[in-house]
């Protein structure tokens, strides 16, 4: 959906081809965002129901907004700040800089400088904002509760994907690489699985270029122990499909190693399914200790084991921690809350009241 730049009060660019959390982020937030504010994003790559404005236009659309007034540049990356500031100072663009920072480590010295630069600053997370120099706003990412919800007929649902139904479903998704600790909750797995005949383990995801030999060696380990019916390699599905398979599990792990969010459990929470995640990203956030899950340290297969055996060993825990999941979800991390929160930031920024 191309829009016309003077009409736009916020643009959001997505400055990378390849499919990346930012990516998804503006995908997600842009149409829900359009309904209250002027907001559009731009890039190479974007879907066509995303409002957007044609990259090659922005240097020659108008200095101001159609109202006479400024725009908001929202980036998420250095490219973006590097962007806004070349329009802003190099083209005369009025623009208000607003910058979304989910990073946890020491920001280097040019990161530095840019974020300085912006008139607004987003961290995503506590961690992360314990980041920046200067002063931010927490603005946790949210999810859409109405896709991703609880199975009304779990049995039939995991009839529908082909897994078992009486199985306890314990689920690892996203991207396969080292730093999603995929094969750390492979190795925990292969401790605990013999302990709980009725569990099993799904890895689901996709391993690109120089992963892919980490995701053999995974299979090959699966294979050697004799476990391949028990932790099952699933192909990535569309992100229209995934809310499905959150929905049939009962139990997520977020076992990464480094994160600079991390949606996954929040997606499992709004679907009922409680998660064991390690200490990184926001999970610290997402997981109510004991009331929706537990947190663990990063890069411990031991400590995952253990977390494993005590729910698995407990039912009446596991149900009470799914019980808590949706509310806790509803409570705060809808991404109508996420979206909301921007545009009151944006609102700032223009000085134009809700009528924009």
């Amino acid at each position: 959906m191309l829009r016309d730049p003077a009409t736009i009060s916020v643009i959001a660019p997505n400055l990378k081809r390849r499919l990346s959390g930012v990516t998804s982020t503006v995908i997600r937030l842009v149409p829900l965002q359009a309904r209250d504010i002027a907001i559009a994003a731009t890039g190479p790559v974007l879907p066509d129901d995303v409002p957007q404005i044609a990259l090659h236009r922005l240097p020659f659309m108008s200095r101001h907004a159609s109202d006479g007034g400024p725009r908001v540049w929202h980036a998420r990356r250095n490219i973006e700040m590097i962007a806004g500031l070349a329009l802003k100072h190099l083209l005369r663009k009025d623009l208000a800089l607003m910058f979304t920072s989910a990073s946890q480590r020491r920001h280097t010295a040019l990161t530095a400088w840019l974020i300085a630069r912006m008139d607004a600053v987003v961290a995503t997370s506590a961690l992360s904002a314990g980041y920046l120099r200067g002063p931010n706003t927490v603005i946790h990412h949210g999810i859409d509760t109405d896709t991703f919800a609880p199975a009304p007929d779990k049995r039939a649902l995991c009839r529908s994907l082909n897994l078992p139904e009486d199985a306890l479903l314990i689920g690892c998704y996203g991207r396969i690489r080292p730093s999603k600790g995929t094969d750390i909750f492979v190795e925990a797995l292969l401790e605990t699985l013999p302990r709980h005949p009725h569990a099993m383990g799904l890895v689901m995801g996709r391993a690109v270029g120089k992963d892919q030999p980490f995701l053999q060696a995974l299979r090959d380990r699966v294979a050697a122990h004799g476990m391949t019916d028990r932790i099952r390699f699933l192909p990535e599905v569309p992100a229209q499909a995934t809310a499905a398979w959150y929905a049939a599990l009962d139990l997520y792990v977020a076992p990464q190693r480094h994160e600079g969010f991390g949606l996954t459990p929040l997606e499992a929470a709004a679907c009922g399914v409680p998660s064991i995640a390690t200490r990184t990203g926001a999970f610290a956030d997402i997981v109510a200790e004991g009331e929706t899950g537990t947190l663990i340290p990063t890069d411990n297969a031991a400590a995952l084991s253990g977390a494993l055996d005590a729910v698995l060993s407990d039912p009446d825990r596991l149900s009470r921690w799914s019980a808590a999941c949706r509310p806790r979800i509803l409570s705060g991390f809808r991404i109508a809350d996420e979206a909301q929160a921007l545009i009151a930031i944006y609102r700032d920024l223009l000085g134009r009241p809700a009528s924009d």
